[in-house]
């Protein structure tokens, strides 16, 4: 970077902690150059308030293209026809998901989403989001054996009878029955919401059922699996639902788009259409299969006993540690996680009982189920161990054979 020497070296850095260290957390992932190069293009100068064709400033000629581009991407990477509208705009999954409130509920009136302990997102209406004040918000979680229980949701939702059910989740390993959703929704006329901003990527890849037969609406992150850049997607099949979500984009929400942005979306979309990331996205499930096998052979708990996706949560209650202790003692040996509350936790949600690990980073990398073993055994050393030379050198070594740009 030229003429910023502290941020150059800062950024050099980070590069080289993401370098020496194993990610596991399921919401980090590794863009390719491509879309590192579309984010620091010349695309940040431009002001492009509106839609294609009808934006508020001129010289948007190129923009509408950019645009119009990663729609179409999209609707072919989720194999959708003409009928999906897709907004590409909202800067981000919260305000993603805050749009689609906004456009379909008035203040107060109720949405229904998992319960942020039990593996839910802040904006499925959790009280301390703005989604659990601006509207009226009720909560199911998940039953002692860590599975969605449907029954359950669906007795709370003809109790409630909320005009938005969400599903969905940041901490959830299992597959996700959209179609039992569905005709939740419709015994309660409510709209189908699928936040599948932590599944895209094998949605897209097919190692996970598709929500866009059942869903009314469904937003996603374009990070995460989905190995773009931070950003958000929603796609909608009804006109109307479309139309008011466009205008609670902008202007209701949000002003012009970050054109940068946009176009790194596009590009990730791009490479999601090829084979190798449909490989990528079935590795990561193996992987993941593979690790949180290998956790409880050793003798580590896995919340529903193993995972269906990219991730799993860790619950650390009968190991004699928390899950802060358990996030630090990683760290210092070189890998990265986030505590994470279990399903009925007792404790904080600052020092809670669980770890949550992914497998999303490793993945592309290059790692395969070889290392998934490597890395359940440097876990488990780290953890009852705690800190050691020794471990903290194999991590290094391992690292070294999987650069963070070899494969991608």
């Amino acid at each position: 970077m030229v003429g910023d020497k502290e941020i150059t070296k800062l950024i050099k850095t980070e590069i080289v902690r993401q370098q020496w260290t194993l990610d596991l957390i399921p919401s980090e992932n590794i863009v390719s150059p491509a879309v590192l190069e579309a984010l620091g293009s010349s695309l940040t100068n431009k002001y492009s308030e509106g839609y294609p064709s009808r934006r508020y400033y001129g010289g948007n000629e190129v923009i509408d293209k950019i645009e119009i581009l990663a729609r179409e991407r999209a609707r072919k990477v989720f194999r959708l026809g003409k009928n999906w509208s897709v907004n590409v705009q909202p800067y981000s999954g919260s305000p993603a998901n805050f749009a689609v409130y906004f456009a379909l509920l008035n203040p107060g009136e109720k949405l229904m989403g998992m319960s942020l302990p039990f593996g839910g997102h802040l904006t499925h209406g959790w009280k301390a989001s703005a989604t659990g004040k601006f509207w009226n918000s009720v909560q199911y979680g998940v039953g002692r054996d860590g599975y969605i229980d449907y029954g359950e949701v669906r007795k709370i939702a003809k109790k409630e009878k909320p005009k938005i059910i969400v599903c969905g989740a940041t901490t959830y390993s299992r597959v996700i029955d959209f179609k039992k959703f569905r005709k939740i929704a419709d015994e309660v006329g409510a709209y189908l919401m699928v936040d599948m901003a932590h599944i895209a990527g094998l949605i897209a890849a097919g190692a996970h059922p598709s929500p866009f037969p059942h869903a009314d609406v469904v937003t996603t992150t374009t990070h995460k699996t989905l190995r773009g850049p931070r950003g958000a997607i929603i796609f909608s099949k009804d006109a109307k639902i479309a139309a008011a979500i466009d205008k609670a984009v902008f202007p209701g929400l949000q002003g012009g788009p970050h054109d940068n942005q946009t176009a790194a979306i596009a590009v990730a979309l791009g490479e999601a259409l090829k084979l190798s990331f449909k490989k990528y996205g079935r590795q990561i499930v193996k992987n993941a299969k593979v690790l949180a096998r290998e956790l409880q052979q050793i003798g580590l708990e896995i919340v529903s006993g193993g995972t269906d996706n990219h991730l799993m949560l860790v619950d650390l209650t009968n190991s004699g540690i928390s899950g802060r202790e358990a996030q630090d003692k990683l760290e210092e040996v070189g890998i990265i996680v986030n505590r994470n509350m279990i399903p009925y936790d007792t404790r904080s949600p600052f020092d809670p009982s669980g770890i949550r690990i992914g497998t999303p980073s490793v993945t592309t990398r290059g790692m395969k189920e070889k290392e998934m073993k490597k890395i359940a055994g440097l876990v488990y050393d780290a953890l009852i161990g705690g800190y050691s030379a020794d471990i903290a050198k194999r991590v290094k070594a391992l690292c070294k054979k999987f650069p963070i740009y070899a494969n991608n």
